[in-house]
C-alpha cells in the first residue's frame, strides 16, 4: 500500500464516527396506549390518508354486503379457505344480488376477467399497527397478492384485539423471528400517485379505495 493510500485511511478512520452499541441500534419506540386507543389511533391516521374504517360486530358480513350494495359491486373477489373465508361464506345474504368469487384459478386462466371485470376483493390481515394506521397482510395460497392489488375496492376484515402500537411491537407479538413468509404486505390507505405538477391521483397502481372493517376484539375470529 503506498503512503498515500495509507494517508486516506487514517483520515476515513479518524472522521468515522463512534461505534453504536447493538442495543442502542435496536431500540424502538414503545407507546403505553389501551385497546380503545390504539384502535382510535389507526382509525385516525388510516382516514387521513383517505382509507376507511367502519367499527363492526357478528353481523359484519351484513355490513360488508351494504357497503357493497351501495357502491353497485355485484360480484366480491373473496380467498378460497380460512377462517375468514368460511364465515363470509356462511353468513352472506342475498348471494344473488352480490355473488362470491372464490380466488381459485391460476392467473393464467382468467387474467382478462380479474383486471377487466372485479370491482371488489375481500381479505384478512395479520393485524394492523396503531403508530401509521398500517394493515399487515401474508398473501397466501388461500389470499394470494392480487386479491389485494387489482380490484378497484379493496376490503379487509381486521380484528380489533389484533391492531399494535408499533410494528415493532407486532413482529414481537407474533413470533416472526421464527419464521416469515415470502411476502409481508404493508398498506397505508389507498393506491396514490402525483405527477410532476403534485396533482394527486387514486388507484394509478392499486385499488382507489380501501375499506376496513374492524371487528370487536370480543367477536374475533379463530386463526
Amino acid at each position: 500500500m503506498t503512503d498515500a493510500k495509507a494517508g486516506i485511511l487514517r483520515r476515513l478512520r479518524a472522521a468515522a464516527p463512534p461505534a453504536v452499541s447493538s442495543a442502542a441500534a435496536f431500540a424502538v419506540r414503545r407507546f403505553d396506549w389501551d385497546s380503545e386507543e390504539r384502535l382510535a389511533r389507526f382509525q385516525e391516521r388510516l382516514e387521513a390518508v383517505h382509507g376507511q374504517v367502519q367499527r363492526v360486530g357478528a353481523d359484519w358480513p351484513l355490513v360488508l354486503h351494504d357497503l357493497l350494495r351501495r357502491r353497485g359491486v355485484t360480484e366480491l373477489l373473496c380467498g378460497a379457505g380460512g377462517p375468514v373465508a368460511a364465515a363470509l361464506q356462511g353468513a352472506w345474504p342475498m348471494p344473488a344480488a352480490i355473488r362470491l368469487q372464490p380466488y381459485q384459478e391460476p392467473i393464467e386462466r382468467w387474467r382478462a376477467k380479474l383486471f377487466d371485470q372485479v370491482q371488489a376483493g375481500f381479505t384478512g390481515c395479520r393485524g394492523a399497527i396503531a403508530e401509521t394506521g398500517t394493515l399487515v397482510l401474508w398473501p397466501d395460497i388461500h389470499e394470494p397478492r392480487l386479491l389485494s392489488l387489482v380490484p378497484p375496492i379493496h376490503l379487509v376484515l381486521l380484528d380489533a384485539g389484533a391492531i399494535y402500537s408499533t410494528f415493532a411491537e407486532l413482529m414481537d407479538a407474533q413470533g416472526w423471528a421464527q419464521g416469515l413468509p415470502t411476502n409481508a404486505l404493508l398498506i397505508t390507505g389507498p393506491s396514490k400517485s402525483a405527477d410532476i405538477e403534485q396533482t394527486l391521483t387514486y388507484g394509478v397502481h392499486g385499488p382507489k379505495e380501501l375499506i376496513v372493517l374492524v371487528l370487536d376484539a370480543g367477536q374475533a375470529l379463530d386463526r
